[in-house]
């Protein structure tokens, strides 16, 4: 592992964002605030007030939650044109918790009880019928981010 011991400058960092890759750094400005890059575009990410941070962007689970939304409205517009559907508008209202898993005796003190959950509300405006509707509501589940987020994910990490 090389040592480095300068900060990189955006532009330095944004090279680094080829190919499929993002690249997140610390900005040394406040005490959790993250550039985002992904070669093409910039985002600040950071923690609420409330959590220590300067909330100069939106926080790690709000950016998950933003991924998920956008992927479901991105794949039920594209379903509802191939369809010529008329789909005016989706909104997407996402919310993220942790629940225990099932009712237990010593849920307090067993970390593996709790799983994350996500609440999501999608509103379809639009001249569309129940049963587009409903195929709609069936479409959203099968966004790619929604494929990834319920399938067994392998992260694996490296230092470089």
């Amino acid at each position: 592992m090389a040592e480095n011991t300068t900060r990189r400058d955006t532009r330095a960092l944004q090279a680094l964002a080829t190919g499929g890759t993002v690249v997140v750094a610390s900005t040394g400005q406040g005490k959790f605030e993250q550039l985002l890059l992904d070669g093409r575009h910039a985002l600040i990410a950071d923690e609420p007030a409330s959590a220590g941070g300067a909330d100069v962007g939106p926080g790690p689970y709000e950016l998950l939650l933003m991924s998920l939304g956008s992927c479901t409205s991105m794949t039920v517009h594209l379903y509802a044109a191939r369809k010529q559907w008329p789909l005016e508008q989706c909104v997407v209202r996402l919310r993220h918790s942790r629940a225990y898993a099932e009712d237990c005796v010593d849920c307090e003190n067993n970390p593996k009880a709790m799983i994350d959950r996500i609440d999501r509300a999608i509103e379809f405006s639009g001249a569309l019928d129940a049963e587009q509707r409903s195929r709609l509501l069936q479409i959203a589940n099968q966004c790619p981010v929604h494929r990834t987020l319920s399938s067994k994910i392998d992260i694996r990490t490296t230092a470089v």
